[in-house]
């Protein structure tokens, strides 16, 4: 992971996990594993073609991972309301 993301300059190292079969404890521990060394490195690792039931169980264990054709989740913008005086030309 570090000579990918040092070697070549990219911060984002794209994971295919699709053809992992049913997950586990082993792959949760391989996906931690591969982060913490691209973070280290600077970087970052994002999963492509998850499962949902990986989705699950990474949430389960507290562990956030970006995935690629997924929006990213933020939190929802508040409402913004302005006050008008009466008599003021619209806008």
């Amino acid at each position: 992971m570090r000579g990918l993301l040092e070697g070549s300059g990219v911060g984002v190292v794209v994971c295919d996990v699709g053809g992992l079969g049913p997950p586990g404890l082993g792959v949760v521990d391989l996906l931690a594993r591969l982060e913490l060394a691209a973070r280290r490195a600077g970087g970052r690792i994002r999963l492509r073609d998850a499962d949902p039931a990986l989705h699950a169980l990474l949430h389960l264990v507290g562990l956030r991972f970006e995935v690629e054709g997924q929006a990213e989740q933020r939190e929802p913008a508040l409402r913004v309301e302005e006050e008008v005086e009466p008599g003021e030309a619209a806008v």
